[in-house]
C-alpha cells in the first residue's frame, strides 16, 4: 500500500513539474509567433504551429496566411507594436459539457499582452507534444491598464482579517471552554458576507459567499484576474465577544476579601 502510495505522490509531482514548465514554454512561444506576425514573417509563425497535428491536417498554407495577416491588422490597431506578455494561466478542462472539453493531448492557455497604455489577453491552444501553437485569438478584452495601488492598499486591509482569526483561536486555546474545536471551524468558516476588489472591476459585495480559509482569497493573475476577498469575521468576532463576557463575569463574582478578613488571617498564622 506504502509503495502504490509513494508511486502515486511520485507521479503526481513529476507531472506537476512538466506543467509548470512547460508553462514558462507557452509564454515564450506566444511572444516568438506574435513578435514574428507583427514583422509579417508568416512563414516563421507557421513553423511555430502544430501543422501536424490531426486539428490542422487539410489546412491550407495561403488561406492560414490570409488569417494571420487580418489577426496582424486587428492586433496593430488595438495595441500597437511595442507589447509586453505576462503568463496568465493554462488549463486542462473536462466537463460535461462537450464544447468547454479541452481537446485531448492539449493545453490552453491565456498569455496577457500589453502596451503602455492599455492590455488585451490572448487564448492559445498548445499540442502537448510538438509544444506548437493549433489556435490563437484574442478575447474580447482591451482595456486600460488600472493603477495598482488601491489593490495593494484592499490586500492590506484583507490580511488584517486572518490575523484576527488566528489571534481568536489563540484565545480560545488559552481559555477553558469545552468543545474547543467547533469555536475554531466557526472561526475558520464564519466568514460573510464577502467584500471583493478586483484590479479591473472594483469593489463587489456578495452577500452569501463564505471565505473559508481563515477569511480571505487571493488571486493575482494578469490584470483581467487579480483580486482580493475578504469575509467579515462573524465567528471571531461572535467568540470574542464571548470571551470578553466571559472574562468580565468571573471578575464579578470572584469573592472579595477586605482588610480586616486579611489581618485575621495574618494573625492566625
Amino acid at each position: 500500500m506504502k509503495q502504490i502510495t509513494l508511486t502515486i505522490l511520485t507521479v503526481f509531482m513529476l507531472t506537476s513539474c512538466e506543467f509548470i514548465s512547460n508553462t514558462f514554454t507557452y509564454k515564450d512561444k506566444t511572444k516568438e509567433f506574435v513578435d514574428n506576425l507583427l514583422k509579417e514573417d508568416y512563414n516563421k509563425c507557421i513553423d511555430l504551429m502544430a501543422m501536424d497535428h490531426e486539428m490542422a491536417k487539410n489546412t491550407n498554407v495561403d488561406t492560414l496566411k490570409m488569417g494571420l495577416a487580418n489577426f496582424r491588422q486587428v492586433v496593430i490597431k488595438n495595441w500597437g507594436t511595442d507589447l509586453n506578455y505576462t503568463f496568465v494561466n493554462a488549463e486542462k478542462k473536462l466537463s460535461t459539457n462537450a464544447e468547454e472539453n479541452t481537446p485531448p493531448n492539449t493545453t490552453r492557455v491565456q498569455i496577457q499582452f500589453s502596451n503602455n497604455k492599455n492590455f488585451g489577453v490572448l487564448k492559445v491552444l498548445f499540442d502537448d507534444k510538438s509544444k506548437k501553437i493549433l489556435n490563437i485569438n484574442t478575447l474580447d478584452v482591451n482595456e486600460p491598464i488600472p493603477s495598482m495601488i488601491l489593490f495593494w492598499l484592499f490586500g492590506v486591509i484583507a490580511i488584517c482579517i486572518p490575523i484576527f482569526n488566528i489571534y481568536v483561536i489563540r484565545q480560545i486555546k488559552r481559555s477553558d471552554l469545552k468543545k474547543k474545536w467547533l469555536k475554531y471551524i466557526a472561526v475558520i468558516f464564519l466568514n460573510v458576507p464577502a467584500i471583493t476588489y478586483a484590479a479591473i472591476n472594483g469593489f463587489s459585495f456578495n452577500l452569501l459567499s463564505f471565505q473559508i480559509l481563515f477569511g480571505i482569497s487571493f488571486s493575482y493573475m494578469g490584470y483581467l484576474n487579480s483580486a482580493w476577498t475578504f469575509g467579515l469575521p462573524l465567528g471571531g468576532l461572535y467568540w470574542l465577544w464571548k470571551l470578553k463576557q466571559k472574562s468580565e463575569f468571573t471578575a464579578e463574582t470572584e469573592p472579595e476579601i477586605d482588610n480586616h478578613t486579611e489581618t485575621i488571617i495574618e494573625e492566625e498564622k
